[in-house]
């Protein structure tokens, strides 16, 4: 399993997406599709961008009862995308997930559990949340109830990934958004590090959006991206 850079393609209709993806004419980026496009253009955009020849993150952050989630993942499943994530919540639920992932036949995507969003900080995390442990120790514990559930990894801070695989292995899968170029800006997002920084931490993928997306030169930016944190 080699580290890669996942752009996350935060678009409104298909259009916009294939203008975005036709300026790669040499690379064929890992893509994240988020509940924006999804919502707006439903299965079929997963279709046509595999047929393009991209592999796919499908970012719904799945968060209901066992079995509803079950039901759910057993349908997303048939798409084929490569990974499949969901909001972090009870074991069972995490399980259920997992055995509707299993049920599309083949080969499943590899399924992954949202620990806390790069957007929350400790203040939040306290005073909106009601959670008083430290965020990193918050993220951990996350991270063993998804490894418990048998998921294959967490979606967590850049800031967090170097913890979580030494509380659960190498091989269980890091994903990190809140990535940032030093000479950016961070946005909306709280918990932040650079490319090189999230290499050198320890994360497996990261998951890169408007920093590329919105960039004078998209390619240029993917290319600096992948330079900086896959080498």
């Amino acid at each position: 399993m080699g580290k890669d850079v996942i752009v996350a393609c935060d678009f409104s209709s298909a259009e916009e997406t294939f203008r975005f993806l036709s300026l790669f004419t040499q690379e064929k980026p890992f893509v994240k599709i988020g509940m924006e496009l999804y919502y707006a253009e439903g299965p079929q955009i997963i279709r046509e961008i595999k047929k393009r020849g991209h592999k796919i993150f499908l970012d719904l952050k799945l968060h209901d009862i066992p079995n509803t989630v079950k039901r759910a993942m057993a349908v997303l499943a048939r798409e084929r995308v490569d990974i499949c994530n969901l909001h972090g919540g009870t074991v069972g639920m995490m399980e259920a997930a997992l055995e509707g992932a299993c049920q599309a036949g083949g080969d499943r995507p590899l399924l992954i559990a949202v620990t806390q969003l790069t957007s929350t900080d400790q203040r939040a995390l306290e005073e909106e949340l009601l959670i008083r442990a430290p965020m990193e120790e918050v993220v951990i514990h996350y991270a063993r109830n998804a490894k418990k559930a048998g998921l294959d990894g967490v979606v967590c801070s850049p800031l967090e990934a170097g913890k979580v695989h030494e509380a659960c292995g190498e091989g269980f899968l890091t994903v990190t958004p809140g990535v940032r170029f030093a000479d950016g800006d961070a946005g909306d997002q709280k918990r932040v590090m650079t490319p090189a920084q999230a290499k050198a931490i320890g994360s497996d993928y990261i998951v890169v959006g408007r920093p590329i997306t919105l960039a004078a030169d998209p390619v240029e930016a993917y290319r600096r991206c992948v330079a900086d944190f896959v080498g």
